[in-house]
């Protein structure tokens, strides 16, 4: 956006409010600007409007040249203050924004250093690449907050970055939530390198009028059975969900199950329209793995039942990567983003349980989830890893 000129300023006055605009003046024939004296005294006395008549410099060329110099301070600018970029879950994207907003206004200090650029998780990652393809850790923004592996297990294109010991995990948390720190599992980077704020879980929706005499699917064992080939809808363009479901197929049963996971698709849907699927006239899934969000919308007297599967949800992780050695100016954000406020948007309005040690998800009992692992992602490729399952899952040879 254009600075609005007031051209009645004095020329002293305006070289003083914009730093550069002396120079601007020099170079547009003013050269007596370049003597600070003259511009002390003579530009006291002078308008801009009246400065630019003497020299026949026209009002739009210099507006022009003005706001170019504007933009090019207002981008130096930007790259002295903190860069908060990423991705939030669609159903939390507003309340949560709407939080950052009201967290910064009353630091308006932190509020004036900070740009914050996270979209909904529907516009993928990809817009994100020219942010994470550099080079150096100076040139890549301060925090990232995103789900799944999709960028930061990459070596290709994050890894590096990781390996170099970039980031940190300065969440104020002694523990995660114990649904997510337990003898069974643990959320918590051995690294100190990334932290989490929460999980995106994938759950079973079976449309009962499509069940007939098949057996209730309870696990992802029993989904990659023959029964349910070309039954089942897959969240295929929900990117960073998709890559955690086709790499935990992979880590528990080998390339034959990410070809099965492929024989039991029958389409790809939107987790709205699965919801509302049982309504259609064409062929309807049997079962449909979705965010746990969406079963919100399942209407009473539906014949949609929504399954925890037995053997866990496999869950997309909300990733929180924050610089090393912008833990001072950072930490303020880094402990909202660990706030029970933020907790509660995730798992109370957006059913992605928290991994706030105070907050109560709300599931109750076995509800168990289903992680790769610490171990398991540091001893793969998880980029070069997803981009195999793809290609399996792609080309299952169906039989």
């Amino acid at each position: 956006m254009s600075k609005q000129i007031d051209w009645k300023q004095t020329v002293f006055d305006f070289c003083e409010t914009y730093p550069g605009a002396d120079q601007l003046l020099i170079q547009l024939g003013l050269a007596g600007m370049a003597d600070e004296k003259m511009r002390s005294t003579l530009g006291r006395n002078i308008t801009i409007s009246d400065a630019l008549k003497t020299k026949n410099i026209a009002a739009n060329t210099f507006e022009e040249a003005f706001n170019a110099l504007m933009q090019e301070a207002g981008a130096e600018n930007d790259s002295d203050r903190l860069r908060v970029t990423g991705v939030l879950p669609c159903p939390v994207r507003i309340p949560m924004m709407e939080g950052i907003e009201r967290f910064l206004e009353d630091r308006p200090e932190l509020k004036d250093n900070t740009l914050i650029d996270l979209k909904a998780a529907s516009m993928g990652v990809d817009w994100m690449l020219d942010s994470v393809r550099k080079d150096t850790p100076d040139e890549i923004p301060d925090l990232f907050l995103s789900a799944g592996f999709d960028l930061f297990f990459d070596t290709a294109l994050f890894g590096h970055h990781r390996e170099a010991g970039v980031f940190k995990d300065f969440s104020p948390w002694k523990s995660y939530n114990h649904e997510f720190e337990n003898e069974a599992m643990s959320l918590r980077d051995p690294r100190g390198q990334y932290a989490l704020i929460g999980v995106v879980p994938a759950i079973f929706l079976i449309n009962s009028d499509e069940l007939g005499d098949l057996p209730l699917p309870t696990s992802w064992e029993d989904l990659l059975t023959p029964a349910y080939e070309g039954r089942v809808s897959l969240p295929v363009g929900d990117f960073d969900l998709f890559n955690a479901i086709l790499l935990n197929i992979h880590k528990r049963y080998g390339e034959e199950g990410v070809q099965k996971l492929s024989r039991c698709m029958l389409r790809s849907m939107h987790p709205a329209e699965m919801v509302k699927s049982h309504r259609g006239k064409e062929e309807s899934p049997l079962v449909t793995i979705m965010p746990y969000f969406f079963t919100k919308m399942i209407v009473p007297g539906s014949p949609m039942k929504a399954v925890w599967p037995s053997d866990g949800a496999i869950i997309s992780p909300i990733f929180m990567l924050s610089k090393a050695a912008k833990q001072k100016e950072l930490q303020p954000l880094v402990d909202y983003f660990c706030s029970l406020e933020v907790g509660e948007i995730l798992s109370y309005k957006g059913k992605f349980p928290s991994v706030h040690p105070d907050l109560d998800n709300q599931l109750g009992d076995n509800h168990p989830y289903l992680w790769l692992g610490w171990d398991y992602i540091e001893s793969k490729d998880i980029g070069q890893l997803i981009r195999h399952c793809e290609e399996i899952f792609n080309n299952p040879g169906r039989s």
